[in-house]
């Protein structure tokens, strides 16, 4: 008689089809699969591809005890592991420091780890082992909450494309020596860092994203960079180091990305931009398409001229989002400085790609309506310019309205919207 349970095309199937087919399944599963048929004991026990989250071990109240369990868990799939590990990956907010940590490191140094990320649950921060900086063929590496410290024989990551750095415990000295001696970096993320002065050599860099407390920031080498966020939270003491600079920011931090396709910048960016003087900008960013500026201060001139400066640098700029973010708009409601207008924003200024403008938190005040009447006036191709009042005040709203009708268009098409958001 046959096999009345037909024949095993899975377990025959090639390694790599296998492999994918257990890279789908949470970690506990695929190890589970081993109890299948004997051709099945250890298929788990060659991939390589290894994440461990929430659903790697069963959960309950008890804290402590699933956080031994993971410990346990890792350790025994590690220590049952054969062949490479390219990836390697937790992200459990169960799992604690531990000196298992560094074990599991030192074993993934051995074994030609490629991808590493290490996210632990907010609590004490651990210190990654001396190990780590002996992974050469990692490609991506992602820490949180954790203390690093490059040894003195650090040469740096060779092969790494992607860095992200997220409250992490780190040396400026340190952190500037990491991004520099990896040559092929692409992606850098830092985030939640304290009173950092930094300076980003990386030629090859394309992906930016900054956030924290940075008293300085220089791209000194980033002619590729593409893409860049930028949110800078401000303390009493960073707010005196703005003060007393005399360097130019915008210089420093834009004057060597001509490259650049779309910019973010959040918080206390463009306060932070406009030190120093740039007078005329030495660049035209003509792949820049999309600018997304948050808590702008309108009542700031020179705040202002950063963001003009920024819009009519980029003549192929397409989508343009600005909020309004000044805590005291009661200075900003006098008249406008009518010079700073006239020779700021020239009548012959022309946008000519910007087809969508959405401006949130407006409230109305007359700088704010000189620079929509900047923008209607001087983009040809523009669709829609939507705008969300900072408060739904009916009254306040009509007001707008009627100035706003009266504002030369530039684009025959050009609708306005006003949204509550």
């Amino acid at each position: 008689m046959g096999d009345v349970l037909g024949p095993d095309f899975i377990s025959d199937l090639p390694q790599s089809i296998i492999e994918s087919i257990l890279t789908q399944l949470p970690i506990r599963d695929a190890v589970r699969t081993s109890i299948l048929s004997s051709k099945w004991r250890y298929k788990w026990a060659s991939m390589t591809h290894l994440v461990f989250d929430e659903k790697c071990v069963p959960l309950c109240n008890d804290r402590d005890g699933v956080d031994k369990s993971i410990v346990k868990f890792i350790t025994s799939v590690l220590f049952l592991h054969q062949g490479p590990i390219h990836k390697f990956r937790i992200t459990n907010s169960y799992l604690q420091s531990c000196p298992e940590i560094d074990q599991w490191i030192l074993f993934l140094s051995r074994n030609d780890i490629k991808e590493l990320v290490l996210e632990l649950e907010e609590g004490e921060f651990f210190r990654i082992p001396s190990c780590l900086f002996n992974c050469k063929k990692l490609t991506r590496l992602e820490l949180f909450r954790c203390e690093l410290e490059p040894p003195l024989t650090f040469k740096g990551f060779m092969c790494l494309k992607s860095l992200n750095l997220h409250q992490v415990l780190i040396s400026p000295d340190a952190i500037d020596s990491i991004i520099s001696s990896c040559p092929l970096l692409e992606s850098l993320s830092l985030s939640y860092f304290d009173s950092l002065a930094l300076t980003i050599r990386a030629p090859n860099l394309k992906y930016l994203n900054l956030e924290g407390e940075f008293k300085d920031i220089c791209l000194e080498d980033t002619p590729l960079l593409v893409e860049l966020s930028v949110a800078m939270y401000m303390t009493d003491d960073i707010a005196e180091h703005f003060e007393q600079s005399s360097n130019c920011n915008f210089f420093k931090f834009l004057g060597g990305v001509p490259n650049l396709e779309k910019l973010v910048g959040h918080i206390y960016f463009t306060k932070y931009l406009s030190i120093g003087n740039p007078g005329n900008l030495p660049i035209i960013y003509n792949n820049l398409e999309s600018i997304e500026l948050y808590q702008v201060g309108f009542e700031d001139m020179n705040e202002m001229l950063v963001v003009l400066r920024l819009i009519t640098s980029s003549p192929n700029l397409k989508e343009l989002q600005i909020s309004q973010g000044s805590s005291n708009m009661s200075s900003a409601t006098d008249a406008p400085n009518m010079d700073f207008w006239a020779k700021k924003c020239p009548s012959d200024s022309t946008l000519g790609h910007l087809k969508v403008v959405k401006l949130t938190d407006m409230c109305g005040v007359p700088q704010e309506m000189e620079f929509i009447k900047f923008l209607l006036g001087c983009s040809p191709v523009l669709e829609i310019m939507s705008i969300a009042p900072c408060v739904h005040d009916m009254e306040n709203e009509m007001r707008m309205l009627i100035e706003l009708v009266k504002f030369r268009r530039a684009s025959t098409k050009a609708e306005i919207v006003f949204t509550r958001e």
